[in-house]
């Protein structure tokens, strides 16, 4: 009991710190919108990585790690080649059931400081939910622990996805169960962070499908029409089925990965 109340108090403060300290952030003079997301951006990650630094080295004492270097350019292409098959999967049943159709293109100004905006917003969603909570959970308990709890959170802090019906939900809790079965196979943030950021910068930057924050652009001109059931509505993307099924391919995949990972590190320790 003490080891609960322990590891949930530890919860709550590292997120209400973050929570907290970012509400606090002030905003840069500039008359660019880009480079005024870019700062809304970095100063949350700065909040969350300063504040694992101090959880992990000074509240834990070296006791849990969050896994950044290990197998650094392996776990980096696994997760590029993951997330264009993933977000690719989506596309192309999207252009050939002519649920979407490209329309035109926009002018976007400061394109590669919105990507890099978007990227920074990833790299702070996987450190948030899947670095030093998710270890402090898996190393107080176990893995399905970790999962499921920070899964929890992930959702919530997708909150839309409530509004949105049943699927958005599914998919926005699917896809926290496979990013966290990635991280577990490749044992890095890297790859999370790179597959996360290749369906938001794509998805949306791009594509114009999936959902960031309201002053986020979008190049491409796509309409979305047909089964809602498809297309996703208002929702696009993240209000698919299709997802819902890339996602549980995703995962039904990891799974039988990561169990061979672990049977072959038991034959090899029985060596």
């Amino acid at each position: 009991m003490k080891k609960l109340a322990s590891t949930i108090l530890k919860t709550i403060i590292f997120f209400m710190s973050w929570a907290i300290l970012i509400s606090f952030t002030p905003d840069i003079h500039t008359n660019s919108q880009a480079y005024l997301r870019l700062w809304w951006e970095f100063t949350p990650l700065v909040v969350v990585v300063l504040l694992s630094v101090v959880f992990v080295f000074i509240v834990e004492k070296g006791k849990i790690t969050i896994p950044v270097a290990p197998r650094f350019l392996k776990s980096s292409l696994i997760g590029i080649v993951l997330g264009v098959l993933w977000l690719g999967s989506v596309v192309t049943v999207f252009l050939l059931t002519k649920t979407m159709n490209i329309q035109g293109q926009n002018s976007v100004d400061y394109i590669w400081i919105w990507i890099l905006a978007s990227l920074l917003n990833v790299a702070m969603q996987e450190l948030l939910v899947r670095g030093y909570l998710y270890q402090l959970w898996k190393h107080k308990y176990n893995v399905i622990v970790a999962t499921i709890l920070t899964t929890i959170l992930f959702t919530v802090m997708h909150g839309g996805a409530f509004e949105a019906g049943m699927i958005p939900v599914i998919n926005v809790i699917s896809m926290s169960i496979f990013v966290t079965l990635l991280l577990e196979y490749t044992g890095t943030i890297v790859a999370p962070i790179i597959i996360h950021f290749i369906w938001n910068t794509i998805g949306a930057i791009i594509l114009g499908g999936v959902s960031l924050a309201g002053d986020y652009p979008n190049l491409l001109i796509n309409t979305f029409q047909g089964s809602l059931l498809i297309s996703g509505g208002t929702y696009k993307f993240e209000g698919s089925i299709i997802v819902s099924i890339a996602n549980l391919i995703l995962i039904t995949s990891l799974l039988v990965l990561n169990k061979r990972k672990r049977n072959d590190n038991l034959s090899g320790l029985l060596k």
